[in-house]
């Protein structure tokens, strides 16, 4: 099993680019104890196992949003190369090529944890379409209340006086 990395921490590693969730090389390598340069090696050898839809090279503008988003940790920086990211399913073909017990473990932590993230991000569409239900509701029903405050406003204020009669000629 995983050692000391706890679902939550594994979800903290995933990121959204180019509309996808992924996690960096580094992370990755770090969670299957391997060097990192020996994970993309691993990848480039068997590169008909990671289309795009697996993993990418990250452009370098990418990485400059990266490291201001992550404010530059040490794990992630002077490096030769632009990172790769893994998917999901690059994260389980990348513990397939490793074919390690630990990266097989690892592995199935991380499915895990974009599982997780995917159920989340699900329920917060669901929240977020009933919030939007309720204040069309609340709209309407301020709109209705307006008019009746207007309607009932007339009947509120004191009567007016009555016109005095003239005395005298």
């Amino acid at each position: 099993m995983v050692s000391s990395k706890p679902v939550h921490d594994l979800s903290q590693m995933i990121l959204t680019l180019r509309g996808q969730r992924v996690i960096l090389d580094a992370d990755l390598a770090a969670l299957y104890d391997v060097p990192t340069k020996a994970l993309n090696q691993a990848v480039k050898r068997n590169a008909d196992r990671f289309p795009l839809e697996f993993a990418f090279q990250l452009t370098g503008e990418e990485l400059a949003i990266l490291r201001s988003q992550i404010v530059t940790s040490s794990s992630h920086g002077g490096r030769r190369f632009l990172p790769y990211v893994f998917t999901e399913h690059g994260v389980l073909m990348a513990a397939n090529v490793l074919n390690s017990p630990r990266a097989v473990a690892v592995s199935v932590a991380l499915i895990k944890a974009f599982v997780r993230l995917r159920e989340v991000l699900a329920h917060n569409q669901v929240v977020a379409k009933r919030l939007a239900e309720v204040e069309k509701t609340l709209v309407t029903h301020d709109a209705a209340l307006r008019d009746i405050y207007q309607r009932i406003k007339p009947l509120l204020l004191p009567p007016p006086d009555p016109p005095r009669k003239k005395i005298g000629f």
